[in-house]
């Protein structure tokens, strides 16, 4: 079980780590490409939700890692769903977004209660 679940989770990390790492911005090194406030925005949340994600691949147990990693895919979102409401102008997915914010939000609340009550405190 600990094997499958280290293995998931190491891939977990290469698929995330290499999706970013084959951006071609991101590989030249050239930020000045992202050259609009929503893709500057966009790509600040976006690599802030992946670091927050691969924090949970230390933790060995697979309830808490997963709640962490949904928390920090979920406060993703939300950030990604509310640049969407200042930028966006589609109907549609400014609608979307709405629909994300406000059920995600319940979501993380409801991960973050159960990680204050089963994760055991730092030592």
């Amino acid at each position: 079980m600990k094997k499958t679940l280290l293995i998931t989770a190491l891939l977990s990390g290469f698929i995330t780590f290499g999706a970013v790492a084959s951006n071609p911005i991101v590989l030249s090194g050239d930020m000045h490409a992202v050259s609009t406030p929503v893709q500057k925005e966009l790509g600040d949340s976006m690599m802030r939700m992946h670091d927050d994600m691969a924090k949970t691949l230390s933790e060995q147990n697979a309830d808490i890692a997963f709640t962490e990693g949904m928390i920090a895919h979920h406060k993703g979102a939300v950030e990604m769903a509310k640049i969407e409401l200042k930028y966006g102008s589609d109907a549609q997915m400014r609608k979307l977004a709405q629909q994300i914010i406000d059920s995600q939000g319940p979501e993380i609340k409801k991960m973050q209660d159960w990680l204050d009550k089963n994760k055991p405190a730092k030592k």
